[in-house]
Parts: C-alpha cells; sequence; structure tokens
C-alpha cells in the first residue's frame, strides 16, 4: 500500500516537472521568436539541434553568461575558432553553449516523463545523469576534436615541408611549390591542407603572399606551422641555397617532432587497449572457471 502510494506521488511529482520543463521551453521559444533565425544558416557541423536550442540563446543572452562564466566561454571559443575558424566564432561559440543546454533539458524532460509514465525512480535518475554528463562530454569531445587537429598538422606538416624543399632545389618558386603540393594533395582530407586550400583561394582574391601565410599560420593555431610560417617570410627573399639550407633544418626538427607526435598516439592507442582484455580475460576466467566450480559442488 505504501508502496503504490509512493509510485501515485512520484508519478504526479515528475508529471508537474516534466509539464514545467516543457512550459518553460515554450515560453523561452515564444519570447525568442525569430530573433535568432539568422543563425539557423551557419555552417557547423555535428550541431544537430538547433531547432530546439534556439530557445537557449535568449536564456544565454539574459543571463550574460560570457561575463558569469569568461574562462569557460573563453576556452571554449578559442576551440570553436580552431575548428571552424574565427569568422562567426563568438555565434557559433552561443551556438554550442545553446546546443549544450538543449541536451540536457531533452535528456531531463525525457527523465521526468518516463518516470512519470512508469513511476521507476530508476529512469528519473538515468535521465538527470545523462542530463549532466553529455553536456560536459560535448566539451570535451570538442577539445578532443582540437588536439586531434593539431596533431594531424604535425604529422603533415614534414611531408608538405620536404616536398617544397624539393621543388624549390628544382628552381621553382615558394609559391609554385606550395600550390603544386597542393594540387597533389588536394583531395586529402587533412586539416592543413584545407587551410593550404584557403590561403591559395586568399592569394587569388587580392591578398599578398605574405598576408595570406601569416592568416594561415593564426587560422592553423600549431606553434609548428607558426614556425614553419616566419621561417618561409624570413628567408624567402634571400632565396637560393640558404633558403633551401634553413628549410632543410627546419624539416630535420619538424621531423623530429613528429615521431615524438607518433610515440604518443602510439601509447595511447595502447592504453585504450588494456581495458578490453581486462574484460576478455575476466569473460575466459568465467567461462573456464564457472564449470570447474559447478562440479567442485556436485
Amino acid at each position: 500500500m505504501f508502496r503504490c502510494k509512493g509510485v501515485i506521488i512520484l508519478r504526479w511529482i515528475c508529471g508537474v516537472a516534466a509539464a514545467t520543463w516543457l512550459a518553460a521551453w515554450l515560453m523561452l521559444r515564444l519570447a525568442s521568436g525569430s530573433r535568432y533565425a539568422a543563425l539557423r544558416r551557419l555552417p557547423a557541423e555535428g550541431m544537430k539541434l538547433r531547432q530546439i536550442s534556439e530557445p537557449f540563446l535568449l536564456l544565454l543572452e539574459r543571463v550574460n553568461a560570457a561575463a558569469r562564466f569568461p574562462a569557460f566561454v573563453f576556452r571554449l571559443q578559442r576551440s570553436i575558432q580552431r575548428i571552424y575558424g574565427q569568422r562567426h566564432s563568438t555565434e557559433l561559440t552561443l551556438l554550442f553553449m545553446a546546443e549544450m543546454l538543449a541536451y540536457h533539458w531533452l535528456l531531463s524532460l525525457s527523465g521526468w516523463v518516463l518516470a512519470a509514465l512508469s513511476g521507476e525512480a530508476g529512469l528519473l535518475v538515468l535521465g538527470l545523469a545523462l542530463a549532466a554528463a553529455l553536456p560536459a562530454a560535448l566539451a570535451a569531445d570538442l577539445h578532443k576534436k582540437v588536439k586531434l587537429r593539431e596533431q594531424l598538422m604535425m604529422m603533415e606538416l614534414p611531408e608538405l615541408l620536404n616536398g617544397i624543399v624539393l621543388l624549390v632545389g628544382a628552381g621553382e618558386t615558394v609559391q609554385r611549390a606550395i600550390l603544386r603540393c597542393l594540387e597533389t594533395r588536394k583531395s586529402d582530407a587533412n586539416p592543413l591542407y584545407r587551410e593550404l586550400a584557403v590561403m591559395s583561394a586568399e592569394w587569388n582574391g587580392g591578398y599578398s603572399f605574405q598576408q595570406a601565410f601569416e592568416n594561415f599560420s593564426k587560422r592553423c593555431a600549431v606553434p609548428e606551422v607558426s614556425l614553419f610560417a616566419t621561417t618561409v617570410l624570413l628567408n624567402m627573399r634571400r632565396g637560393g641555397g640558404e633558403f633551401v639550407l634553413a628549410l632543410r633544418d627546419l624539416s630535420r626538427l619538424l621531423w623530429e617532432k613528429r615521431k615524438a607526435v607518433s610515440r604518443t598516439r602510439g601509447e595511447q592507442a595502447s592504453s585504450k587497449l588494456v581495458f578490453p582484455m581486462v574484460v576478455i580475460f575476466l569473460i575466459v576466467i568465467v567461462l573456464v572457471g564457472t564449470p570447474a566450480f559447478m562440479m567442485m559442488n556436485m
């Protein structure tokens, strides 16, 4: 009897909470209107809840999230800039934060609704736990993508530099050498070549070589790429053997750094295999040990 009353009370509380949660979103949606409609057209891969997250943009604006959590917003915006570029980085940061709130709202609502329908407190706890964990996981995944992007650039930069050294040594100009390397790897998904393609478009759009190269270095935001850009800009006017020697010295340095990155990635891959191996080992022990244990009891 007491259990039945507890289930009824739990269902009533969860139903009221779900209705309140939904009403709060509807109020924000009506208040925002078409104020943020232009943000829907911003290119941003991975943001899938724009229709649901739009009202939360108004909430972020009202609470002045950037002033209340400056360290978190700054770190998030820096990662957004490296993934999506500096253009519209402020708006994309707000969209990403609204996406995090949308996932939190949606999972919380799901937990309240499922608990109201079933009367199971475990479903409510699961929904609230996911609502708390998933937004943090989204931010962690974004920062992980930034690190992966930096590693991919670092791994590919020595190959690019070797191609430039060979072509410049054969008599090509630096600009032509870079364009030739870009043409041969145009279909490569490496972010380094995507940024080089943007740099090439800037050349064609009227930027000087120095301006385009500096913009390329800023977009990449990787110390090794900045060192590469600085070396090229400082030595390209000298030309001849001095320029090639400077690039070769830089190439040796970058190959050593590439080896270090490769070792780090190898260690990370091996550490990820530890948990599956432990699980497999436990399963084997259970499969082998259970029949023997049953025979001993018999």
